[in-house]
């Protein structure tokens, strides 16, 4: 190796030491570099542009129950690789390396505890995992998450994020949309809200299904929502589509969704529907 090579190789471990990868976080909306202290504290929302960055469970959890007081709900046993698909890869790897990345052993986790002193169960889709895709281990989840709810008497709020049903489950991904609109009717029977908190993006059949059956709609600022594609639909129709289609605040004016909440006041306004809809115990 010449001396030159040399040089540059310190220069770049010297380099990479001194900035590190994990240093910055560029912004997806502005493309203004971050420090990713600054970003993280700021609870993943860009201080420049105010854009909302995709949070998974755990992040979602500690910014929404009070400190110290949710427990994890185990992550219910579904059978994996059902229909043995395989396409450019085999399903079973894709499934692994999802559960590698994320930490999280599927799409949606479940977890108890007190949001503003109030009895919750809080359910939380990872995007990062598989795209926060509905299959059959989300199914039991959500049903879960319900059971849990019914169970100790309080509400079950959902956080949205996912590009639709899993291609590789088939119609078995397809049949957890009637699932989980009879776990809401079970829910609803034991006179519990269901409130719905979609962030971004929330797309295909989870926005078919439970995303749109709150009792009430909330959606973080800008997120895109939706069934299909914009350019889907603008195929199929044959026409353009209004600015902002699809997006949390053209939905709002649209009365698709009740409220638009910043994430730094998204806890205190969940706690206040809680408050509202929650039975009171009699003393």
């Amino acid at each position: 190796m010449s001396w030159i090579n040399r040089v540059r190789n310190v220069l770049a471990s010297v380099t990479k030491k001194e900035t590190g990868d994990n240093l910055w976080h560029k912004c997806p909306s502005c493309s203004q570099m971050v420090f990713i202290k600054e970003w993280e504290e700021n609870q993943s929302v860009c201080p420049k542009c105010d854009h909302h960055g995709r949070i998974g469970p755990k992040q979602r959890f500690e910014l929404m129950f009070d400190a110290g007081s949710h427990k994890v709900l185990p992550t219910p046993q579904v059978k994996e690789d059902p229909l043995k698909f395989r396409d450019s890869k085999k399903y079973v790897d894709r499934i692994k390396a999802a559960r590698a990345n994320s930490g999280d052993l599927d799409a949606l986790i479940n977890a108890t505890g007190k949001v503003d002193g109030m009895q919750a169960v809080i359910g939380v889709q990872n995007f990062a995992f598989m795209g926060g895709s509905m299959g059959v281990a989300v199914g039991a989840a959500f049903v879960q998450g319900v059971e849990a709810a019914i169970a100790a008497a309080c509400p079950y709020v959902i956080f949205t994020a996912a590009g639709g049903a899993r291609m590789q489950e088939g119609i078995l991904s397809l049949m957890q949309m009637p699932r989980s609109t009879v776990a809401i009717q079970k829910l609803h029977a034991a006179g519990l809200p269901y409130i719905v908190v979609l962030t971004d993006p929330t797309t295909g059949g989870v926005t078919a299904s439970y995303a749109m059956l709150g009792d009430v709609q909330i959606s973080e600022p800008n997120a895109l929502i939706g069934f299909a594609g914009q350019r889907v639909i603008e195929n199929t129709i044959r026409e353009k589509l209004p600015e902002g289609f699809q997006r949390a605040e053209y939905l709002l004016a649209h009365g698709m969704l009740d409220m638009v909440v910043h994430r730094h006041e998204l806890r205190a306004r969940i706690a206040q529907v809680i408050d509202y809809l929650t039975p009171r115990k009699a003393a």
